[in-house]
C-alpha cells in the first residue's frame, strides 16, 4: 500500500475516533445534567415537603434570613453614611410643608411668588402656606389675603416665632390659652407646625371676627386691643398688607409705601393684654 493511501485510512480512522468520543461525552453531559436536575427536583420537593411540616422550621429559617438581610442592609447604610454626620432618611422630604408654585392657580402663585421675595421665604414653602389660606378662607369665610396679611405682620412668615407673652408661630397664636385647639394635632407642641399654627390662628381669628362684628374691631380683638384705645396701628398694617396682596393676586402693582402713620416703636405681636383677651376669647 502506496504512502498516501496509508495516510487517508488514518486520517479518516481518526476523524471516526474522535466522532465517536465527543459523541460519548455529549451524551454523559446530557445524562449528567438529567441526573442532576432530578437530584435538585427531588431535593426542593423535600424541602417544601418540611418546610410545609415543620411550621417552627419555616418560622426559625424565615427570622434568620431577615436578621441576615437586615444587617446586610445597616452594614450597607453604614458604609455609606461613613462620612456623614447622620444617617440617611429617604422619607425626610415627606416632613416638609411645600409644593411647586406650578400647582397654584394663577392668583395665588402670584401672591406666593410676591411673598416669597418680599420676605425672603423659600418659594415652595409659602407656596403651601398660600394654598392652605385659600382653603381656610374657603371655609372660615375669611378673605385669604386678610389670613396672609395677619401671618405677615405677626410673624413675618417665621413658623418658629415667639413673642415675649408665649405667642408662637406664623400667625402668633397664645398656645396656652388655646391648648385645646391644639389638642386634635396632637398637643401643643403642634403650634410650630407651620400648617396646624395656620388652621387653628384661623379659628382664633374667625371666632374674634364673629365676637366684634366686623373684621376691623375683630383685629382689635386678636392682638389683645379690645379694652384699649389703640391698637398701635395694629389693624392698620394688617388691613394694608391685605390691599397690598389683593393687588398682587389681581394682577396689579403694590402701592410701595401705607398711607397709615408707623408708631414710633414697633409693637410686640402679642402685647402682654393679650393674655386677657384670648383668655376672655377662649372661655367664651
Amino acid at each position: 500500500m502506496t504512502d498516501p493511501k496509508r495516510h487517508h485510512l488514518a486520517l479518516r480512522a481518526l476523524v471516526t475516533a474522535t466522532s465517536i468520543v465527543m459523541k460519548d461525552i455529549g451524551q454523559g453531559l446530557l445524562l449528567i445534567s438529567h441526573n442532576a436536575l432530578a437530584v435538585l427536583g427531588l431535593g426542593l420537593v423535600a424541602v417544601a415537603v418540611v418546610f410545609g411540616t415543620q411550621p417552627a422550621l419555616r418560622n426559625s429559617v424565615e427570622h434568620h434570613a431577615l436578621a441576615w438581610l437586615t444587617e446586610r442592609h445597616e452594614a450597607r447604610l453604614d458604609s455609606g453614611a461613613s462620612d456623614t454626620l447622620v444617617s440617611p432618611e429617604p422619607h425626610a422630604a415627606q416632613r416638609v410643608s411645600a409644593i411647586d408654585m406650578q400647582e397654584l392657580p394663577r392668583a395665588q402663585a402670584a401672591v406666593a411668588n410676591w411673598l416669597s421675595r418680599r420676605y425672603k421665604v423659600a418659594p415652595e414653602a409659602v407656596a403651601r402656606i398660600v394654598q392652605e389660606a385659600w382653603q381656610l378662607g374657603e371655609r372660615a369665610r375669611i378673605d385669604p389675603t386678610l389670613i396672609l396679611a395677619v401671618v405677615a405682620v405677626e410673624s413675618s412668615f417665621n413658623p418658629f416665632a415667639q413673642s415675649p407673652v408665649g405667642a408662637q408661630g406664623l400667625m402668633q397664636v397664645m398656645t396656652r390659652v388655646h391648648d385645646d385647639k391644639y389638642d386634635p394635632f396632637g398637643g401643643q407642641r403642634a403650634a410650630l407646625d407651620p400648617l396646624t399654627n395656620l388652621r387653628v390662628g384661623v379659628q382664633v381669628l374667625r371666632d374674634c371676627i364673629q365676637r366684634a362684628g366686623s373684621v376691623v374691631d375683630g383685629l382689635r380683638y386678636y392682638v389683645g386691643a379690645a379694652n384699649l384705645g389703640d391698637d398701635g396701628g395694629y389693624g392698620a398694617r394688617v388691613l394694608f398688607e391685605q390691599e397690598q396682596l389683593k393687588a398682587v393676586a389681581n394682577g396689579r402693582a403694590p402701592m410701595q409705601r401705607s398711607p397709615v402713620r408707623e408708631p414710633s416703636a414697633p409693637e410686640p405681636a402679642q402685647p402682654a393684654s393679650a393674655t386677657d383677651e384670648q383668655v376672655a376669647l377662649a372661655d367664651s
